[in-house]
């Protein structure tokens, strides 16, 4: 039975929009629903409405928010940025804390799923893991968080991280890690056997840290697919940044697009400022899932971050010289839809039957609430108005 109807809102499109709510979840959703006696209206005001943001890519364990502001400290190469964030991290307060902190400041915003890659390796152990898994099950039922086990220093040269990673899966992880095969670990061969044989013994997902560069970059992404297509993980593997497919010309982007939406591999970009990425539009009609994530946020990696998607849609449209209202809504479907697809959300979306989760916003469609980043927002958690966002 119906106990809810929010009325005078705006959908996506900017079309008048009501939402019914029954038990948490919507029970019809159209431009002009019936009313019934007992039921209660919700005047939104001609306000929209969007499903709430998920983050496809984060990474908690590493971020200063909720600590004291960590002035930027300048690196050469990978190795050194590595030594710099554990004198860093060494400083600040526990992952718990600052874990939890990024978590509220999220949600704060709009954010009702995330995927969290948590660093694991063999002097790491599984410190970390345990440390972001505590956070997850303090939000859950308010934010799922999927979890990444992330061999950041390597797999094959960071000797004892096979059996960490191994351990990480027993241990809650959903997701195999893995990062630059070649560029990093040396191995393509060795890294794909260890991050793949994983997935496959644990049913996991996989998801990898790609910056190889150029034509050896777009080599891995091949490798990659075909390690997909061969253990039938088809939706079931992402490739996070894959800078390369920014750097390359487009007839080679158009055939690695194709083996890509073949296998099911989907791409995450967090749009960054200082490197090219992949170009968004043209990996969308070949039919790449590309989806978007946040990344580091305000940490040893680098200053930037608030955790706000909608913000994060902002800045890829913006450097993917996004200007139409549909380039403006592919960013957004980017921080909702696409990535909720990757992580596996269930019972998500404005349809029928979903749970009764949504933001209300002060924009009149959703490309300009991309465009313009309205900072009030009210949060709407299965049926109930949460609080006011900022």
């Amino acid at each position: 039975m119906v106990e809810q109807l929010f009325i005078n809102a705006v959908g996506p499109d900017g079309q008048p929009l009501e939402l019914a709510v029954a038990d948490g979840r919507f029970a019809a959703i159209g431009p002009d629903l019936p009313r019934t006696e007992g039921v209660a209206l919700v005047d939104l005001g001609g306000q929209l409405v969007l499903p709430g943001f998920v983050d496809g890519h984060i990474h908690l364990d590493k971020s200063f928010v909720g600590d004291r502001w960590h002035p930027h400290r300048p690196a050469q190469t990978l190795r050194e940025r590595l030594a710099i964030e554990k004198q860093e991290l060494a400083a600040a307060p526990p992952i718990v804390e600052r874990a939890d902190a990024l978590v509220a400041q999220a949600a704060a915003f709009g954010t009702v799923a995330m995927r969290s890659h948590v660093d694991v390796d063999a002097t790491t152990g599984l410190d970390n893991l345990h440390a972001v898994n505590a956070v997850r099950e303090r939000w859950r039922g308010i934010v799922d968080i999927e979890l990444v086990a992330f061999p950041q220093a390597g797999v094959m040269s960071c000797p004892g991280t096979a059996e960490v990673l191994e351990a990480a899966m027993r241990a809650g992880a959903q997701v195999v890690g893995g990062i630059d095969p070649d560029t990093l670990d040396g191995d393509s061969k060795g890294q794909l056997d260890v991050v793949f044989g994983i997935a496959e013994r644990h049913g996991a997902k996989v998801d990898i840290h790609l910056h190889e560069p150029g034509l050896g970059g777009i080599e891995q992404l091949r490798r990659i697919a075909e390690r997909t297509r061969a253990l039938g993980m088809k939706g079931r593997v992402a490739v996070s940044h894959a800078y390369s497919l920014g750097e390359v010309d487009e007839a080679q982007v158009d055939r690695i697009a194709a083996v890509l939406a073949d296998a099911g591999v989907a791409i995450m970009t967090n749009a960054p400022g200082d490197r090219p990425f992949p170009p968004v539009r043209r990996l969308r009609a070949a039919g790449v899932e590309v989806f978007m994530g946040n990344d580091n946020i305000r940490d040893a990696w680098w200053p930037y971050g608030n955790g706000d998607m909608l913000q994060r849609a902002m800045l890829l449209g913006y450097r993917s010289g996004f200007h139409t209202d549909e380039d403006l809504c592919m960013a957004l479907k980017m921080a909702t839809g696409a990535s909720a697809r990757v992580i596996g959300l269930q019972g998500y979306g404005l349809a029928a039957g979903n749970e009764a989760t949504f933001l209300v916003l002060d924009a009149p469609n959703a490309a300009a609430a991309v465009a313009g980043v309205p900072c009030h927002r009210r949060i709407v958690r299965r049926g109930r108005f949460v609080q006011d966002a900022v």
